[in-house]
């Protein structure tokens, strides 16, 4: 008889799919008196220090803003006076994206061009490829979370896959809509007969939410002066010699009427009456660097260390609060929530009650920053599927615009016109994202793509940090420099780079589906270097480097550098030099 075998080995588990939760702890029914006092006890504790982590999260993330500020903020508004680069709309979709990395806020960024276009040193139509731009910008920051969850191969696959399928769609979306406003301005006008249509009237300031409860301490460690960014993007000479950390929290202002002497008269002097505005000081702020003769940049060093040490620590801590408390009958129940869509035939109505839902916790913490940055751990640890932080993320990118929405409306009558226009479009890129990236299950690319390089992240995980320096950081650095240099130069040097990679693209579309339609020579990559279709040889490379660093901090201080060659050699040939390693173990003591 032929011996029986398993089929349990032939099938290859779905990297993708949820952890198994399981209710395995002790049942509510089954404690005593004690055992429940004790539960109510540990879960009322891990409540209270979750909110707290997320309390000191949302503050730090607030600070590392403000530290971005501090450190590039009048660097961002010296980029937003080049007005001859800004005319180019790839230029311009570039600056949107530096700008907002280097202030960490779209908001901000955001308030800059609509601050510029009032003043009528943009067009709304120059300015509508910088807000596309810092909708790129501002999903930098989740990647970023993601990375903490680098030690755990499957967690990491799927948070960085459930950061990255927001720059995906970001990505994606400003690939097909830049070019088709530029060719047909479409954005521009319907966003003008929109406001046009409506007899809209200056209203309040957008409602302080999540700002309420954060202020206070974030104001009692920095507090800016937002418009000094603004000064200098506006072309104001005084602001160039101030400090964006605020002084004074109160202050009134005095205008009268008084002769001021005109330097045109040639051969006497002459007057004119002006209004002269003299702001009065009245109460000094009350944070830490009030009185600080350090300057902004030594200021914005200091907390930017301190915003990262304690964003990464609470991060860490959020993680393991939730591991602990995501168990048992909690973790069932919270994932059949999350991610049970509606019964038929109301099963498609799901995704868009997630985005609404993303949009309405995005509004009432004021940031999709904040509200992307708290699902990725959720995703990585198994609560949340990335096909439901999609449209979690989808939401998140409307959340963001209502608040600028209602801020435009607090505008003055004389520019709440443009004001109002800009966050409307913002507000409908986003729509037109979303009606091409999400309606069709088979238009859904960004799952797929974040999919894929999250199993690429997974396999080399180096190649996590080269993505996000390559796309947030030399990109666009690149595409600025060269925009600097002349629209020729920028063509005639990305054209090529845009050629081939399109061209990659379509032939590995054709050699997994139709390599029939193939030429031999391109029905594989063989015929290149392996350098320049594998990773492997780069893989090769990265861990000596990363080895021989190691090896030179572990072993610097010891006489025998054997132990550091085998190390080295170890991470190349692990299988081969494992008995090497065991047999030298007891020499080397």
């Amino acid at each position: 008889m032929a011996p029986a075998v398993s089929t349990a080995a032939l099938i290859e588990e779905d990297p993708w799919d949820m952890p198994e939760l399981q209710d395995t702890g002790v049942k509510w029914a089954d404690l005593d008196t004690k055992g429940k006092i004790l539960r109510v006890l540990t879960i009322s504790a891990k409540l209270i220090l979750l909110l707290g982590f997320l309390y000191m999260f949302v503050c730090s993330l607030d600070i590392l803003s403000s530290a971005f500020q501090l450190v590039g903020g009048k660097a961002a508004g010296d980029i937003f006076q080049e007005n001859s680069v800004l005319s180019n709309p790839l230029a311009g979709l570039v600056i949107g994206m530096l700008v907002t990395l280097l202030v960490q806020s779209s908001s901000t960024s955001s308030s800059i061009v609509v601050s510029m276009v009032s003043s009528g040193l943009l067009e709304v139509s120059t300015a509508v490829p910088i807000i596309m731009g810092t909708n790129i910008g501002t999903s930098v920051t989740n990647t970023f979370v993601a990375m903490t969850q680098v030690g755990d191969r499957n967690k990491f696959r799927r948070a960085f896959a459930g950061a990255t399928v927001h720059d995906f769609f970001n990505w994606l979306s400003v690939l097909v809509l830049l070019p088709l406003e530029v060719a047909t301005g479409y954005l521009v006008k319907l966003t003008d007969l929109i406001v046009k249509s409506f007899n809209i009237q200056s209203g309040e300031n957008a409602p302080a939410l999540l700002n309420v409860i954060t202020d206070p301490f974030t104001h009692s460690i920095i507090e800016l002066d937002e418009s000094v960014i603004s000064g200098i993007a506006t072309g104001d000479p005084e602001a160039k010699n101030k400090s964006l950390i605020k002084v004074w929290c109160q202050t009134a202002s005095n205008t009268t009427v008084q002769n001021v002497t005109v330097s045109n008269c040639s051969d006497f002097t002459c007057w004119e009456l002006k209004n002269v505005t003299e702001v009065i000081n009245i109460k000094k702020c009350n944070h830490i660097f009030v009185n600080t003769n350090l300057s902004d940049l030594a200021v914005g060093l200091i907390l930017l260390a301190c915003s990262l040490l304690i964003l990464c620590t609470c991060l860490i801590l959020i993680v393991k609060l939730l591991n602990s408390m995501l168990k048992g009958q909690v973790a069932v129940v919270i994932n059949k929530i999350m991610n049970t869509d509606f019964p038929f035939p109301f099963a498609w109505l799901t995704g868009y009650i997630a985005i609404v839902f993303g949009a309405g916790m995005t509004f009432i913490v004021q940031s999709s920053s904040v509200f992307t940055s708290a699902i990725t751990p959720l995703v990585g640890i198994g609560v949340i599927k990335l096909e439901r932080a999609y449209p979690l993320s989808l939401g998140s990118n409307i959340g963001t615009t209502t608040t600028a929405i209602l801020a435009a409306m607090a505008s003055p009558g004389e520019t709440l016109g443009n004001s109002l226009q800009i966050a409307l479009v913002h507000l409908f890129f986003n729509l037109s994202g979303i009606v091409l990236w999400y309606p069709i299950p088979f238009t859904r690319l960004p799952i797929r793509l974040a999919k894929a390089l999250g199993q690429l992240t997974a396999q080399y995980r180096w190649f996590s940090g080269f993505y996000i320096i390559a796309c947030f950081f030399v990109f666009p650095l690149l595409v600025f420099g060269l925009s600097l240099a002349g629209w020729q130069v920028l063509v005639g040097i990305l054209v090529p780079i845009v050629a081939v990679l399109i061209f990659a693209i379509i032939v590995n579309i054709l050699q997994n589906h139709k390599p029939q339609w193939l030429p031999s020579a391109l029905r594989s990559w063989d015929f290149l270097p392996q350098w320049a279709h594998s990773l492997e040889p780069w893989d090769r490379v990265v861990t000596i480097m990363v080895a021989r660093c190691c090896c030179c901090c572990k072993c610097y201080c010891q006489v025998l550098n054997e132990p550091c060659c085998v190390i080295c050699a170890f991470l190349n040939n692990k299988r081969s030099l494992m008995i090497k390693y065991e047999s030298n173990a007891s020499s080397w003591n």
